[in-house]
């Protein structure tokens, strides 16, 4: 009777395989969903990506203080209302400079305005519409000059940026 095997305190090796398996998939699932929320709560489920592509205005700059510099189309993202956008530029690495939108007839008081294109009868910039961005009573690229233009879009009121883009004017 020494020989006797004594199997009544070890555990199977098929229960104990079973368990492996169920706490994986217990641990699985709860990695997944705190994930999950983790990700949810990072972008507050308003997720929306915007695309602006920026090009020379065409026709060629000048010395003058009205030159077309760049023109800028929203490629991607929902509709933003104007009130909402903040469109600056920096001239050849220079300062950022503030353009304040301008309706037809009416004039602004910074150095570059923005004259729209596209569906304008709306408050809203959309996919297709764009800014032509002017200069406005200051030479910032002058006669015979190649410069480059980046223009950063924000948010105003989400405190984000929705785009950057560059060029170049000539």
């Amino acid at each position: 009777m020494n020989n006797e095997n004594r199997n009544d305190e070890a555990v199977s090796p098929v229960i104990a395989t079973i368990l492996m398996v169920a706490i994986t998939v217990v641990l699985a699932g709860v990695l997944y969903v705190w994930a999950s929320s983790l990700a949810e709560g990072n972008t507050d489920g308003d997720l929306t990506l915007y695309v602006f592509d920026a090009e020379d205005a065409g026709g060629d700059v000048t010395d003058g203080t009205d030159d077309n510099l760049v023109r800028v189309t929203m490629t991607q993202g929902s509709a933003v209302n104007w009130a909402s956008v903040s469109v600056k530029i920096s001239v050849n690495n220079g300062a950022p400079v503030t353009c304040d939108r301008a309706a037809p007839g009416e004039t602004v008081d910074t150095d570059c305005a923005l004259v729209e294109f596209g569906d304008d009868s709306d408050s809203d910039w959309t996919i297709g519409d764009g800014v032509t961005i002017v200069e406005n009573g200051q030479s910032m690229c002058g006669a015979g000059e190649t410069c480059s233009i980046k223009v950063t879009i924000t948010n105003v009121r989400e405190g984000n940026t929705m785009d950057e883009s560059s060029t170049v004017a000539q």
